[in-house]
């Protein structure tokens, strides 16, 4: 999806499950950028699709445990505008796309004390059973 997004940035919502402090992705659903003129450098969600996608993950008993953005041409790493607008409690996957291609990712959360991003681990499980 990211790569298709390509030059600009491609944005979607992580739906899962927060377990033990940890948010376990069950599936990705993708979002459109509502970015304007600025869909190159920033993503957007509009609050409606947010709603939505809240709203389908719920009837399945999960919940929007983090977004997930692509970087054009720029490393997997949040920028400040990431940051700022960054809420405590979700994971933010960051995916570096590079010439079209994706070239790694990261994830990061908001640390509540004092506003800034810790990494987090990414670890792939095979299948996550209640």
């Amino acid at each position: 999806h990211l790569e298709k997004c390509y030059p600009e940035e491609g944005c979607g919502f992580l739906i899962g499950r927060a377990v033990e402090g940890d948010r376990r992705v069950i599936r990705v659903q993708p979002s459109q950028n509502y970015g304007g003129e600025s869909r190159g450098r920033r993503y957007s969600i509009d609050p409606k699709e947010f709603m939505m996608a809240d709203q389908g993950a719920r009837a399945d008993h999960l919940d929007i445990v983090g977004i997930y953005h692509s970087h054009p041409d720029h490393p997997a790493a949040p920028s400040e505008f990431d940051r700022v607008n960054a809420w405590v409690g979700y994971s933010y996957v960051v995916v570096g796309v590079e010439k079209g291609k994706s070239k790694g990712f990261t994830s990061w959360t908001m640390n509540r004390e004092n506003g800034e991003f810790l990494s987090e681990e990414i670890r792939r499980e095979n299948e996550y059973v209640d």
